[in-house]
């Protein structure tokens, strides 16, 4: 009787450790997948935000062309009608 009940008490404790590691695997799976979707919308962020510092940067760029374009041209119509 008691050679029965350890082996089914082994089996029992079989059973709960392959339970457990099915837990385990869902649970780092989750955990895996959950930083490859942080990882991903961090990326997206970043490239947004680098998106945007570079839109600013062109629009900045271009105002200034603008100014000093015009700055130069009312110089040199200056110059030429004083002349």
């Amino acid at each position: 009787m008691a050679g029965l009940k350890m082996r089914q008490s082994l089996a029992e404790l079989e059973d709960q450790f392959a339970r457990e590691m099915e837990v385990e695997k869902a649970r780092r799976d989750s955990l895996i997948r959950t930083t490859q979707q942080r990882t991903h919308r961090r990326g997206v962020e970043r490239r947004n935000r680098r998106g945007s510092l570079r839109f600013v940067a062109l629009f900045a760029a271009l105002v200034v062309t603008a100014v000093l374009v015009t700055g130069a041209m009312f110089a040199t119509l200056y110059l030429l009608l004083s002349g």
